[in-house]
């Protein structure tokens, strides 16, 4: 009985060890992406006002929901606030390479990406990103007077390594919900497009390929071909007791003969002009003009009385 009690307790034990690691698991699909403390004349939320933002952003190729997570934000050691993303909002589902903005703005009844913290640019800012289990999968410290009104710290490019102050300049602008980098043009094809202005590389590359295509093609099919005879043949030799090749051979063992194929070739060259009859679907019936016709005769209607 004590070593049940003790084997049951054991098992318990192991158990609440696997959940516990797994939910220690993080998601490390979403990162924070760019924030901005103080907001003058940037962007505005749904109600038209102008409030601090922070941007998620979803880097894998996945979609990664963000219900049940949390952002934390703290400008004093010691008075963290955390705002929890509520559970139920479709909205919460990010698709990927896309971006999620919470607006800092005290105001968590005006819906679910609006917190219920604000943020000071004039001490240093301490953002948090922590998933369902509550483990920190990504943080930023801005420092004091690092950024300027309209101003935003973000990625040089989404979900790099590398951070800067946005909106300084006009090569450097602030991107809420969009690609903190914003490509302007194909960098590989303007290279080919320099050394290759005639399009005469581009040609001959298109032709290769095709013309590779159709040799491969060739080879296959005719490999494929060849096996096909030798097997009909082996199966044709098996069947007559045939031994020798040459002998198979001469007799054109497992080949269709000529007159096959043509009978083939000509029926495909009907179906394809049409030559054949199509209303296959069609009932005709042909009147035969006959002075008598046996199934419409009346003398098989009459009743036949019993000789006597």
């Amino acid at each position: 009985m004590n070593k049940t009690k003790i084997g049951l307790l054991l098992s318990l034990a192991l158990m609440l060890g696997l959940t516990s690691c797994g939910e220690q698991k993080s998601n490390t699909k979403l990162v924070l992406n760019e924030v901005l403390i103080e907001n003058e004349s940037n962007f505005q939320d749904d109600y038209g006002v102008h409030s601090a933002w922070i941007e998620v952003f979803n880097k894998s190729y996945t979609s990664a929901d963000l219900a049940g997570y949390q952002i934390r934000m703290s400008n004093q050691q010691g008075d963290t606030v955390t705002y929890s993303i509520p559970k139920g909002d479709v909205l919460t589902l990010v698709k990927p390479r896309q971006h999620a903005l919470f607006w800092a703005d005290g105001q968590p009844n005006r819906g679910t990406f609006h917190t219920n913290f604000i943020m000071n640019g004039s001490t240093d800012t301490w953002v948090g990103l922590y998933d369902s289990g509550k483990k920190l999968i990504d943080q930023i410290v801005i420092s004091a007077n690092t950024l300027q009104a309209n101003q935003s710290y973000a990625r040089v490019s989404d979900a790099s390594e590398e951070w800067e102050v946005k909106g300084a300049d006009e090569n450097k602008y602030v991107t809420p919900s969009t690609n903190n980098k914003t490509l302007s043009g194909n960098a590989k094809m303007e290279k080919f497009q320099s050394h290759d202005s005639a399009g005469v590389g581009m040609s001959i590359t298109a032709m290769g390929v095709v013309f590779t295509g159709l040799l491969v093609l060739y080879i296959s099919f005719r490999f494929i071909g060849k096996a096909s005879v030798a097997m009909s043949r082996r199966r044709a030799m098996k069947s007559k007791d045939i031994t020798c090749k040459e002998e198979a051979k001469e007799k054109k063992l497992g080949e269709a003969p000529g007159e096959v194929i043509a009978a083939i070739s000509m029926a495909m060259h009907e179906m394809q002009n049409d030559v054949h009859d199509v209303e296959d679907t069609v009932l005709t019936i042909t009147r035969v003009k006959r002075t008598y016709s046996p199934w419409s005769s009346k003398i098989y209607t009459l009743r036949e009385l019993p000789k006597k």
